[in-house]
Order: structure tokens, then C-alpha cells, then sequence
């Protein structure tokens, strides 16, 4: 998934990761996520074009965030996020929160 997203461009936003790490680590860090973690299950468990839905207790940072608008616009799925705040619904590369979370 994460090789998808780059070669589709995704470009890691390390700004929010407050380690003094080198930047290589940052983004390997972003790749752990729980939101991230979920949704490679998600498309590894579920049938092409299954909605995936994915519960999250905490606010979803900007770089899940971008990077669940391109993997829907990826992979043709329709992903649904609940984070503390709001429902995220991610179809065709776009959100229901209009980037406003």
C-alpha cells in the first residue's frame, strides 16, 4: 500500500512527527499508524469494492488523512473513519469533511 501511494506522488507530511529522528525514520513512523495498520487489513481482508470502516479514538492526523483519500481514489473503495471528532467518508480521492477536520 504504502509503494502504491508513492508512486501515486503521496508525499509523507513529517511535520507533525515531534521525534529528532532523520527524516527517512519520520516517515517510517507515519507508517505505523493504527489507521494506516487498519486499512492494509482492510484491503487485504475484504472483497474488491467492500466499504471499509475503521474506528479511530483518537483525531486522524493530516497525513492519514491524505493518504485515505488516495487510497480510495487507488483502490476504488469507499472508506468510512470515525475519529474523535467527526465521521470521515473517503470516496473517488476526496472527503465528506471537505479537508476540514
Amino acid at each position: 500500500m504504502i509503494e502504491r501511494l508513492k508512486m501515486a506522488n503521496h508525499v509523507s507530511d513529517t511535520s507533525q512527527v515531534l521525534f529528532d529522528v532523520e527524516e527517512e525514520e519520520k516517515e517510517a513512523a507515519l507508517g505505523y499508524h493504527s489507521e494506516k495498520l487498519a486499512l492494509a487489513l482492510g484491503l487485504i481482508d475484504t472483497s474488491p469494492r467492500d466499504t471499509i470502516r475503521i474506528v479511530e479514538n483518537l483525531r486522524v492526523c493530516g497525513d492519514c488523512h491524505s493518504a485515505m483519500k488516495l487510497v480510495s481514489l487507488i483502490y476504488d473503495r469507499d472508506i468510512i473513519l470515525r475519529d474523535r471528532h467527526r465521521f470521515h467518508h473517503f470516496k473517488e480521492g476526496s472527503c465528506s469533511c471537505v479537508d476540514y477536520w
